[in-house]
This record gives structure tokens, sequence and C-alpha cells, in this order.
């Protein structure tokens, strides 16, 4: 049990500094779930699944989609979708992936091997929901409002207004026009145009 708590420690910092150190964003967040996974493999050895199972759910689940969908709003159109697909190459998913493959590899050992090591009495729903929602709460709503305050600022950050240029249309230009007994017809011809 000790040396896997060492191996997931490892791979969550190591995963960490890679994911400090990297220019592009896709590859940051790549790194920073692998982190957060490592995390919740860390939880899970000292004896607390539940909130190993938090950990990946919440953090390595919604909170990187969440995350994902703030790039994906900062677009910068054509030339970033050019550069996006020069990124994802087989090359750069290797990192991520080894050190992925390292936590699920801890974990099939954990889950067939004895957890009678872990620490006894370990952390159920009841216990974290009571310190979640009672001396907590404040420190829960706060990063919640953290998150929200950087969400917005990255649309704000991302938000460009596009001009559209102005459609002047007189009585002729429209596809389709009404006659003088109210069907519509084709413009430039006399034929009844088909209607729904």
């Amino acid at each position: 049990m000790e040396l896997t708590f060492y191996i997931a420690s490892g791979v969550a910092v190591l995963s960490t500094l890679l994911m400090l150190t990297r220019m592009n964003v896709v590859h940051a967040l790549l790194y920073l779930i692998v982190s957060l996974l490592g995390v919740a493999v860390v939880f899970y050895v000292l004896g607390a699944p539940f909130v190993a199972a938090l950990e990946a759910i919440v953090y390595a689940g919604a909170i990187m989609v969440l995350f994902l969908f703030v790039v994906m709003m900062l677009n910068l159109g054509k030339h970033a979708a050019d550069t996006e697909k020069q990124w994802l190459t087989p090359r750069i998913w290797t990192g991520p992936v080894l050190l992925a493959g390292v936590l699920i590899v801890e974990v099939v050992y954990l889950s067939r091997g004895n957890t009678a090591d872990m620490v006894a009495g370990g952390l159920g729903p009841k216990e974290v929901a009571i310190a979640l929602f009672g001396p907590y709460v404040i420190g829960v709503e706060l990063s919640s409002m953290l998150l929200l305050a950087g969400l917005v600022g990255a649309y704000h950050v991302g938000y460009r207004k596009t001009e559209k240029p102005e459609i002047q249309h007189d009585a002729n230009s429209h596809e389709r026009r009404a006659d003088a007994s109210g069907d519509l017809v084709l413009t430039g011809t006399d034929q009844p145009a088909r209607t729904p």
C-alpha cells in the first residue's frame, strides 16, 4: 500500500509540473486531469474511497468539462482550429496516457489486493456532507463563486463583437413575393411557389 501511495503521489506531482510548464492550454488540461486522478488514487489508498470518487467525478469530470467549454468559448476562429489539429497528434497523448496508465494499474492492483491495510473507518457520504455543509459551508460557497467569476471573466476576455453588414431589401429582391391574389410566387416567374 505504501508503494502505491508514493507512485500515485509521484504521478500527481509530475503531471502537475507538466501542466504548469505547458504552453498549450489543451495539453495543460490533459495533465491537470491526470493530476486530479492521481490525487483521487491517493485518497483511495488513504482509506477514503468516497472522497476519491468525488475527486474523480467532480474535479476530473465536471470542472474539467467546464474548463474545456471555456477553452472552446475562447476559440479564435479558423487559425485556432488549424493549430489545434496540429496539436492533437498521437505524440501529444503519450505523456498523459502513460501517467494515466500507471494510475489505472494501481487502481486494479488495489481493487484486487488486500484492502485490510487501508486506514480503518473510511470517510462516508454522511461525514463529507456534515463537513461540507457544516463548518466549511462558507468555503464551499466561496469556491463556487470563484469558479463562476472565472467563467464570466474568461467569457468577457474572449468575447469579440463582430460587425455584420446591413442588408438592404427592396420589393423585388426577395426570392418569394406575393402576387395580387395573395399567393406566393417565385421572383422572375409567374408560377406559384410551393408552400408547405
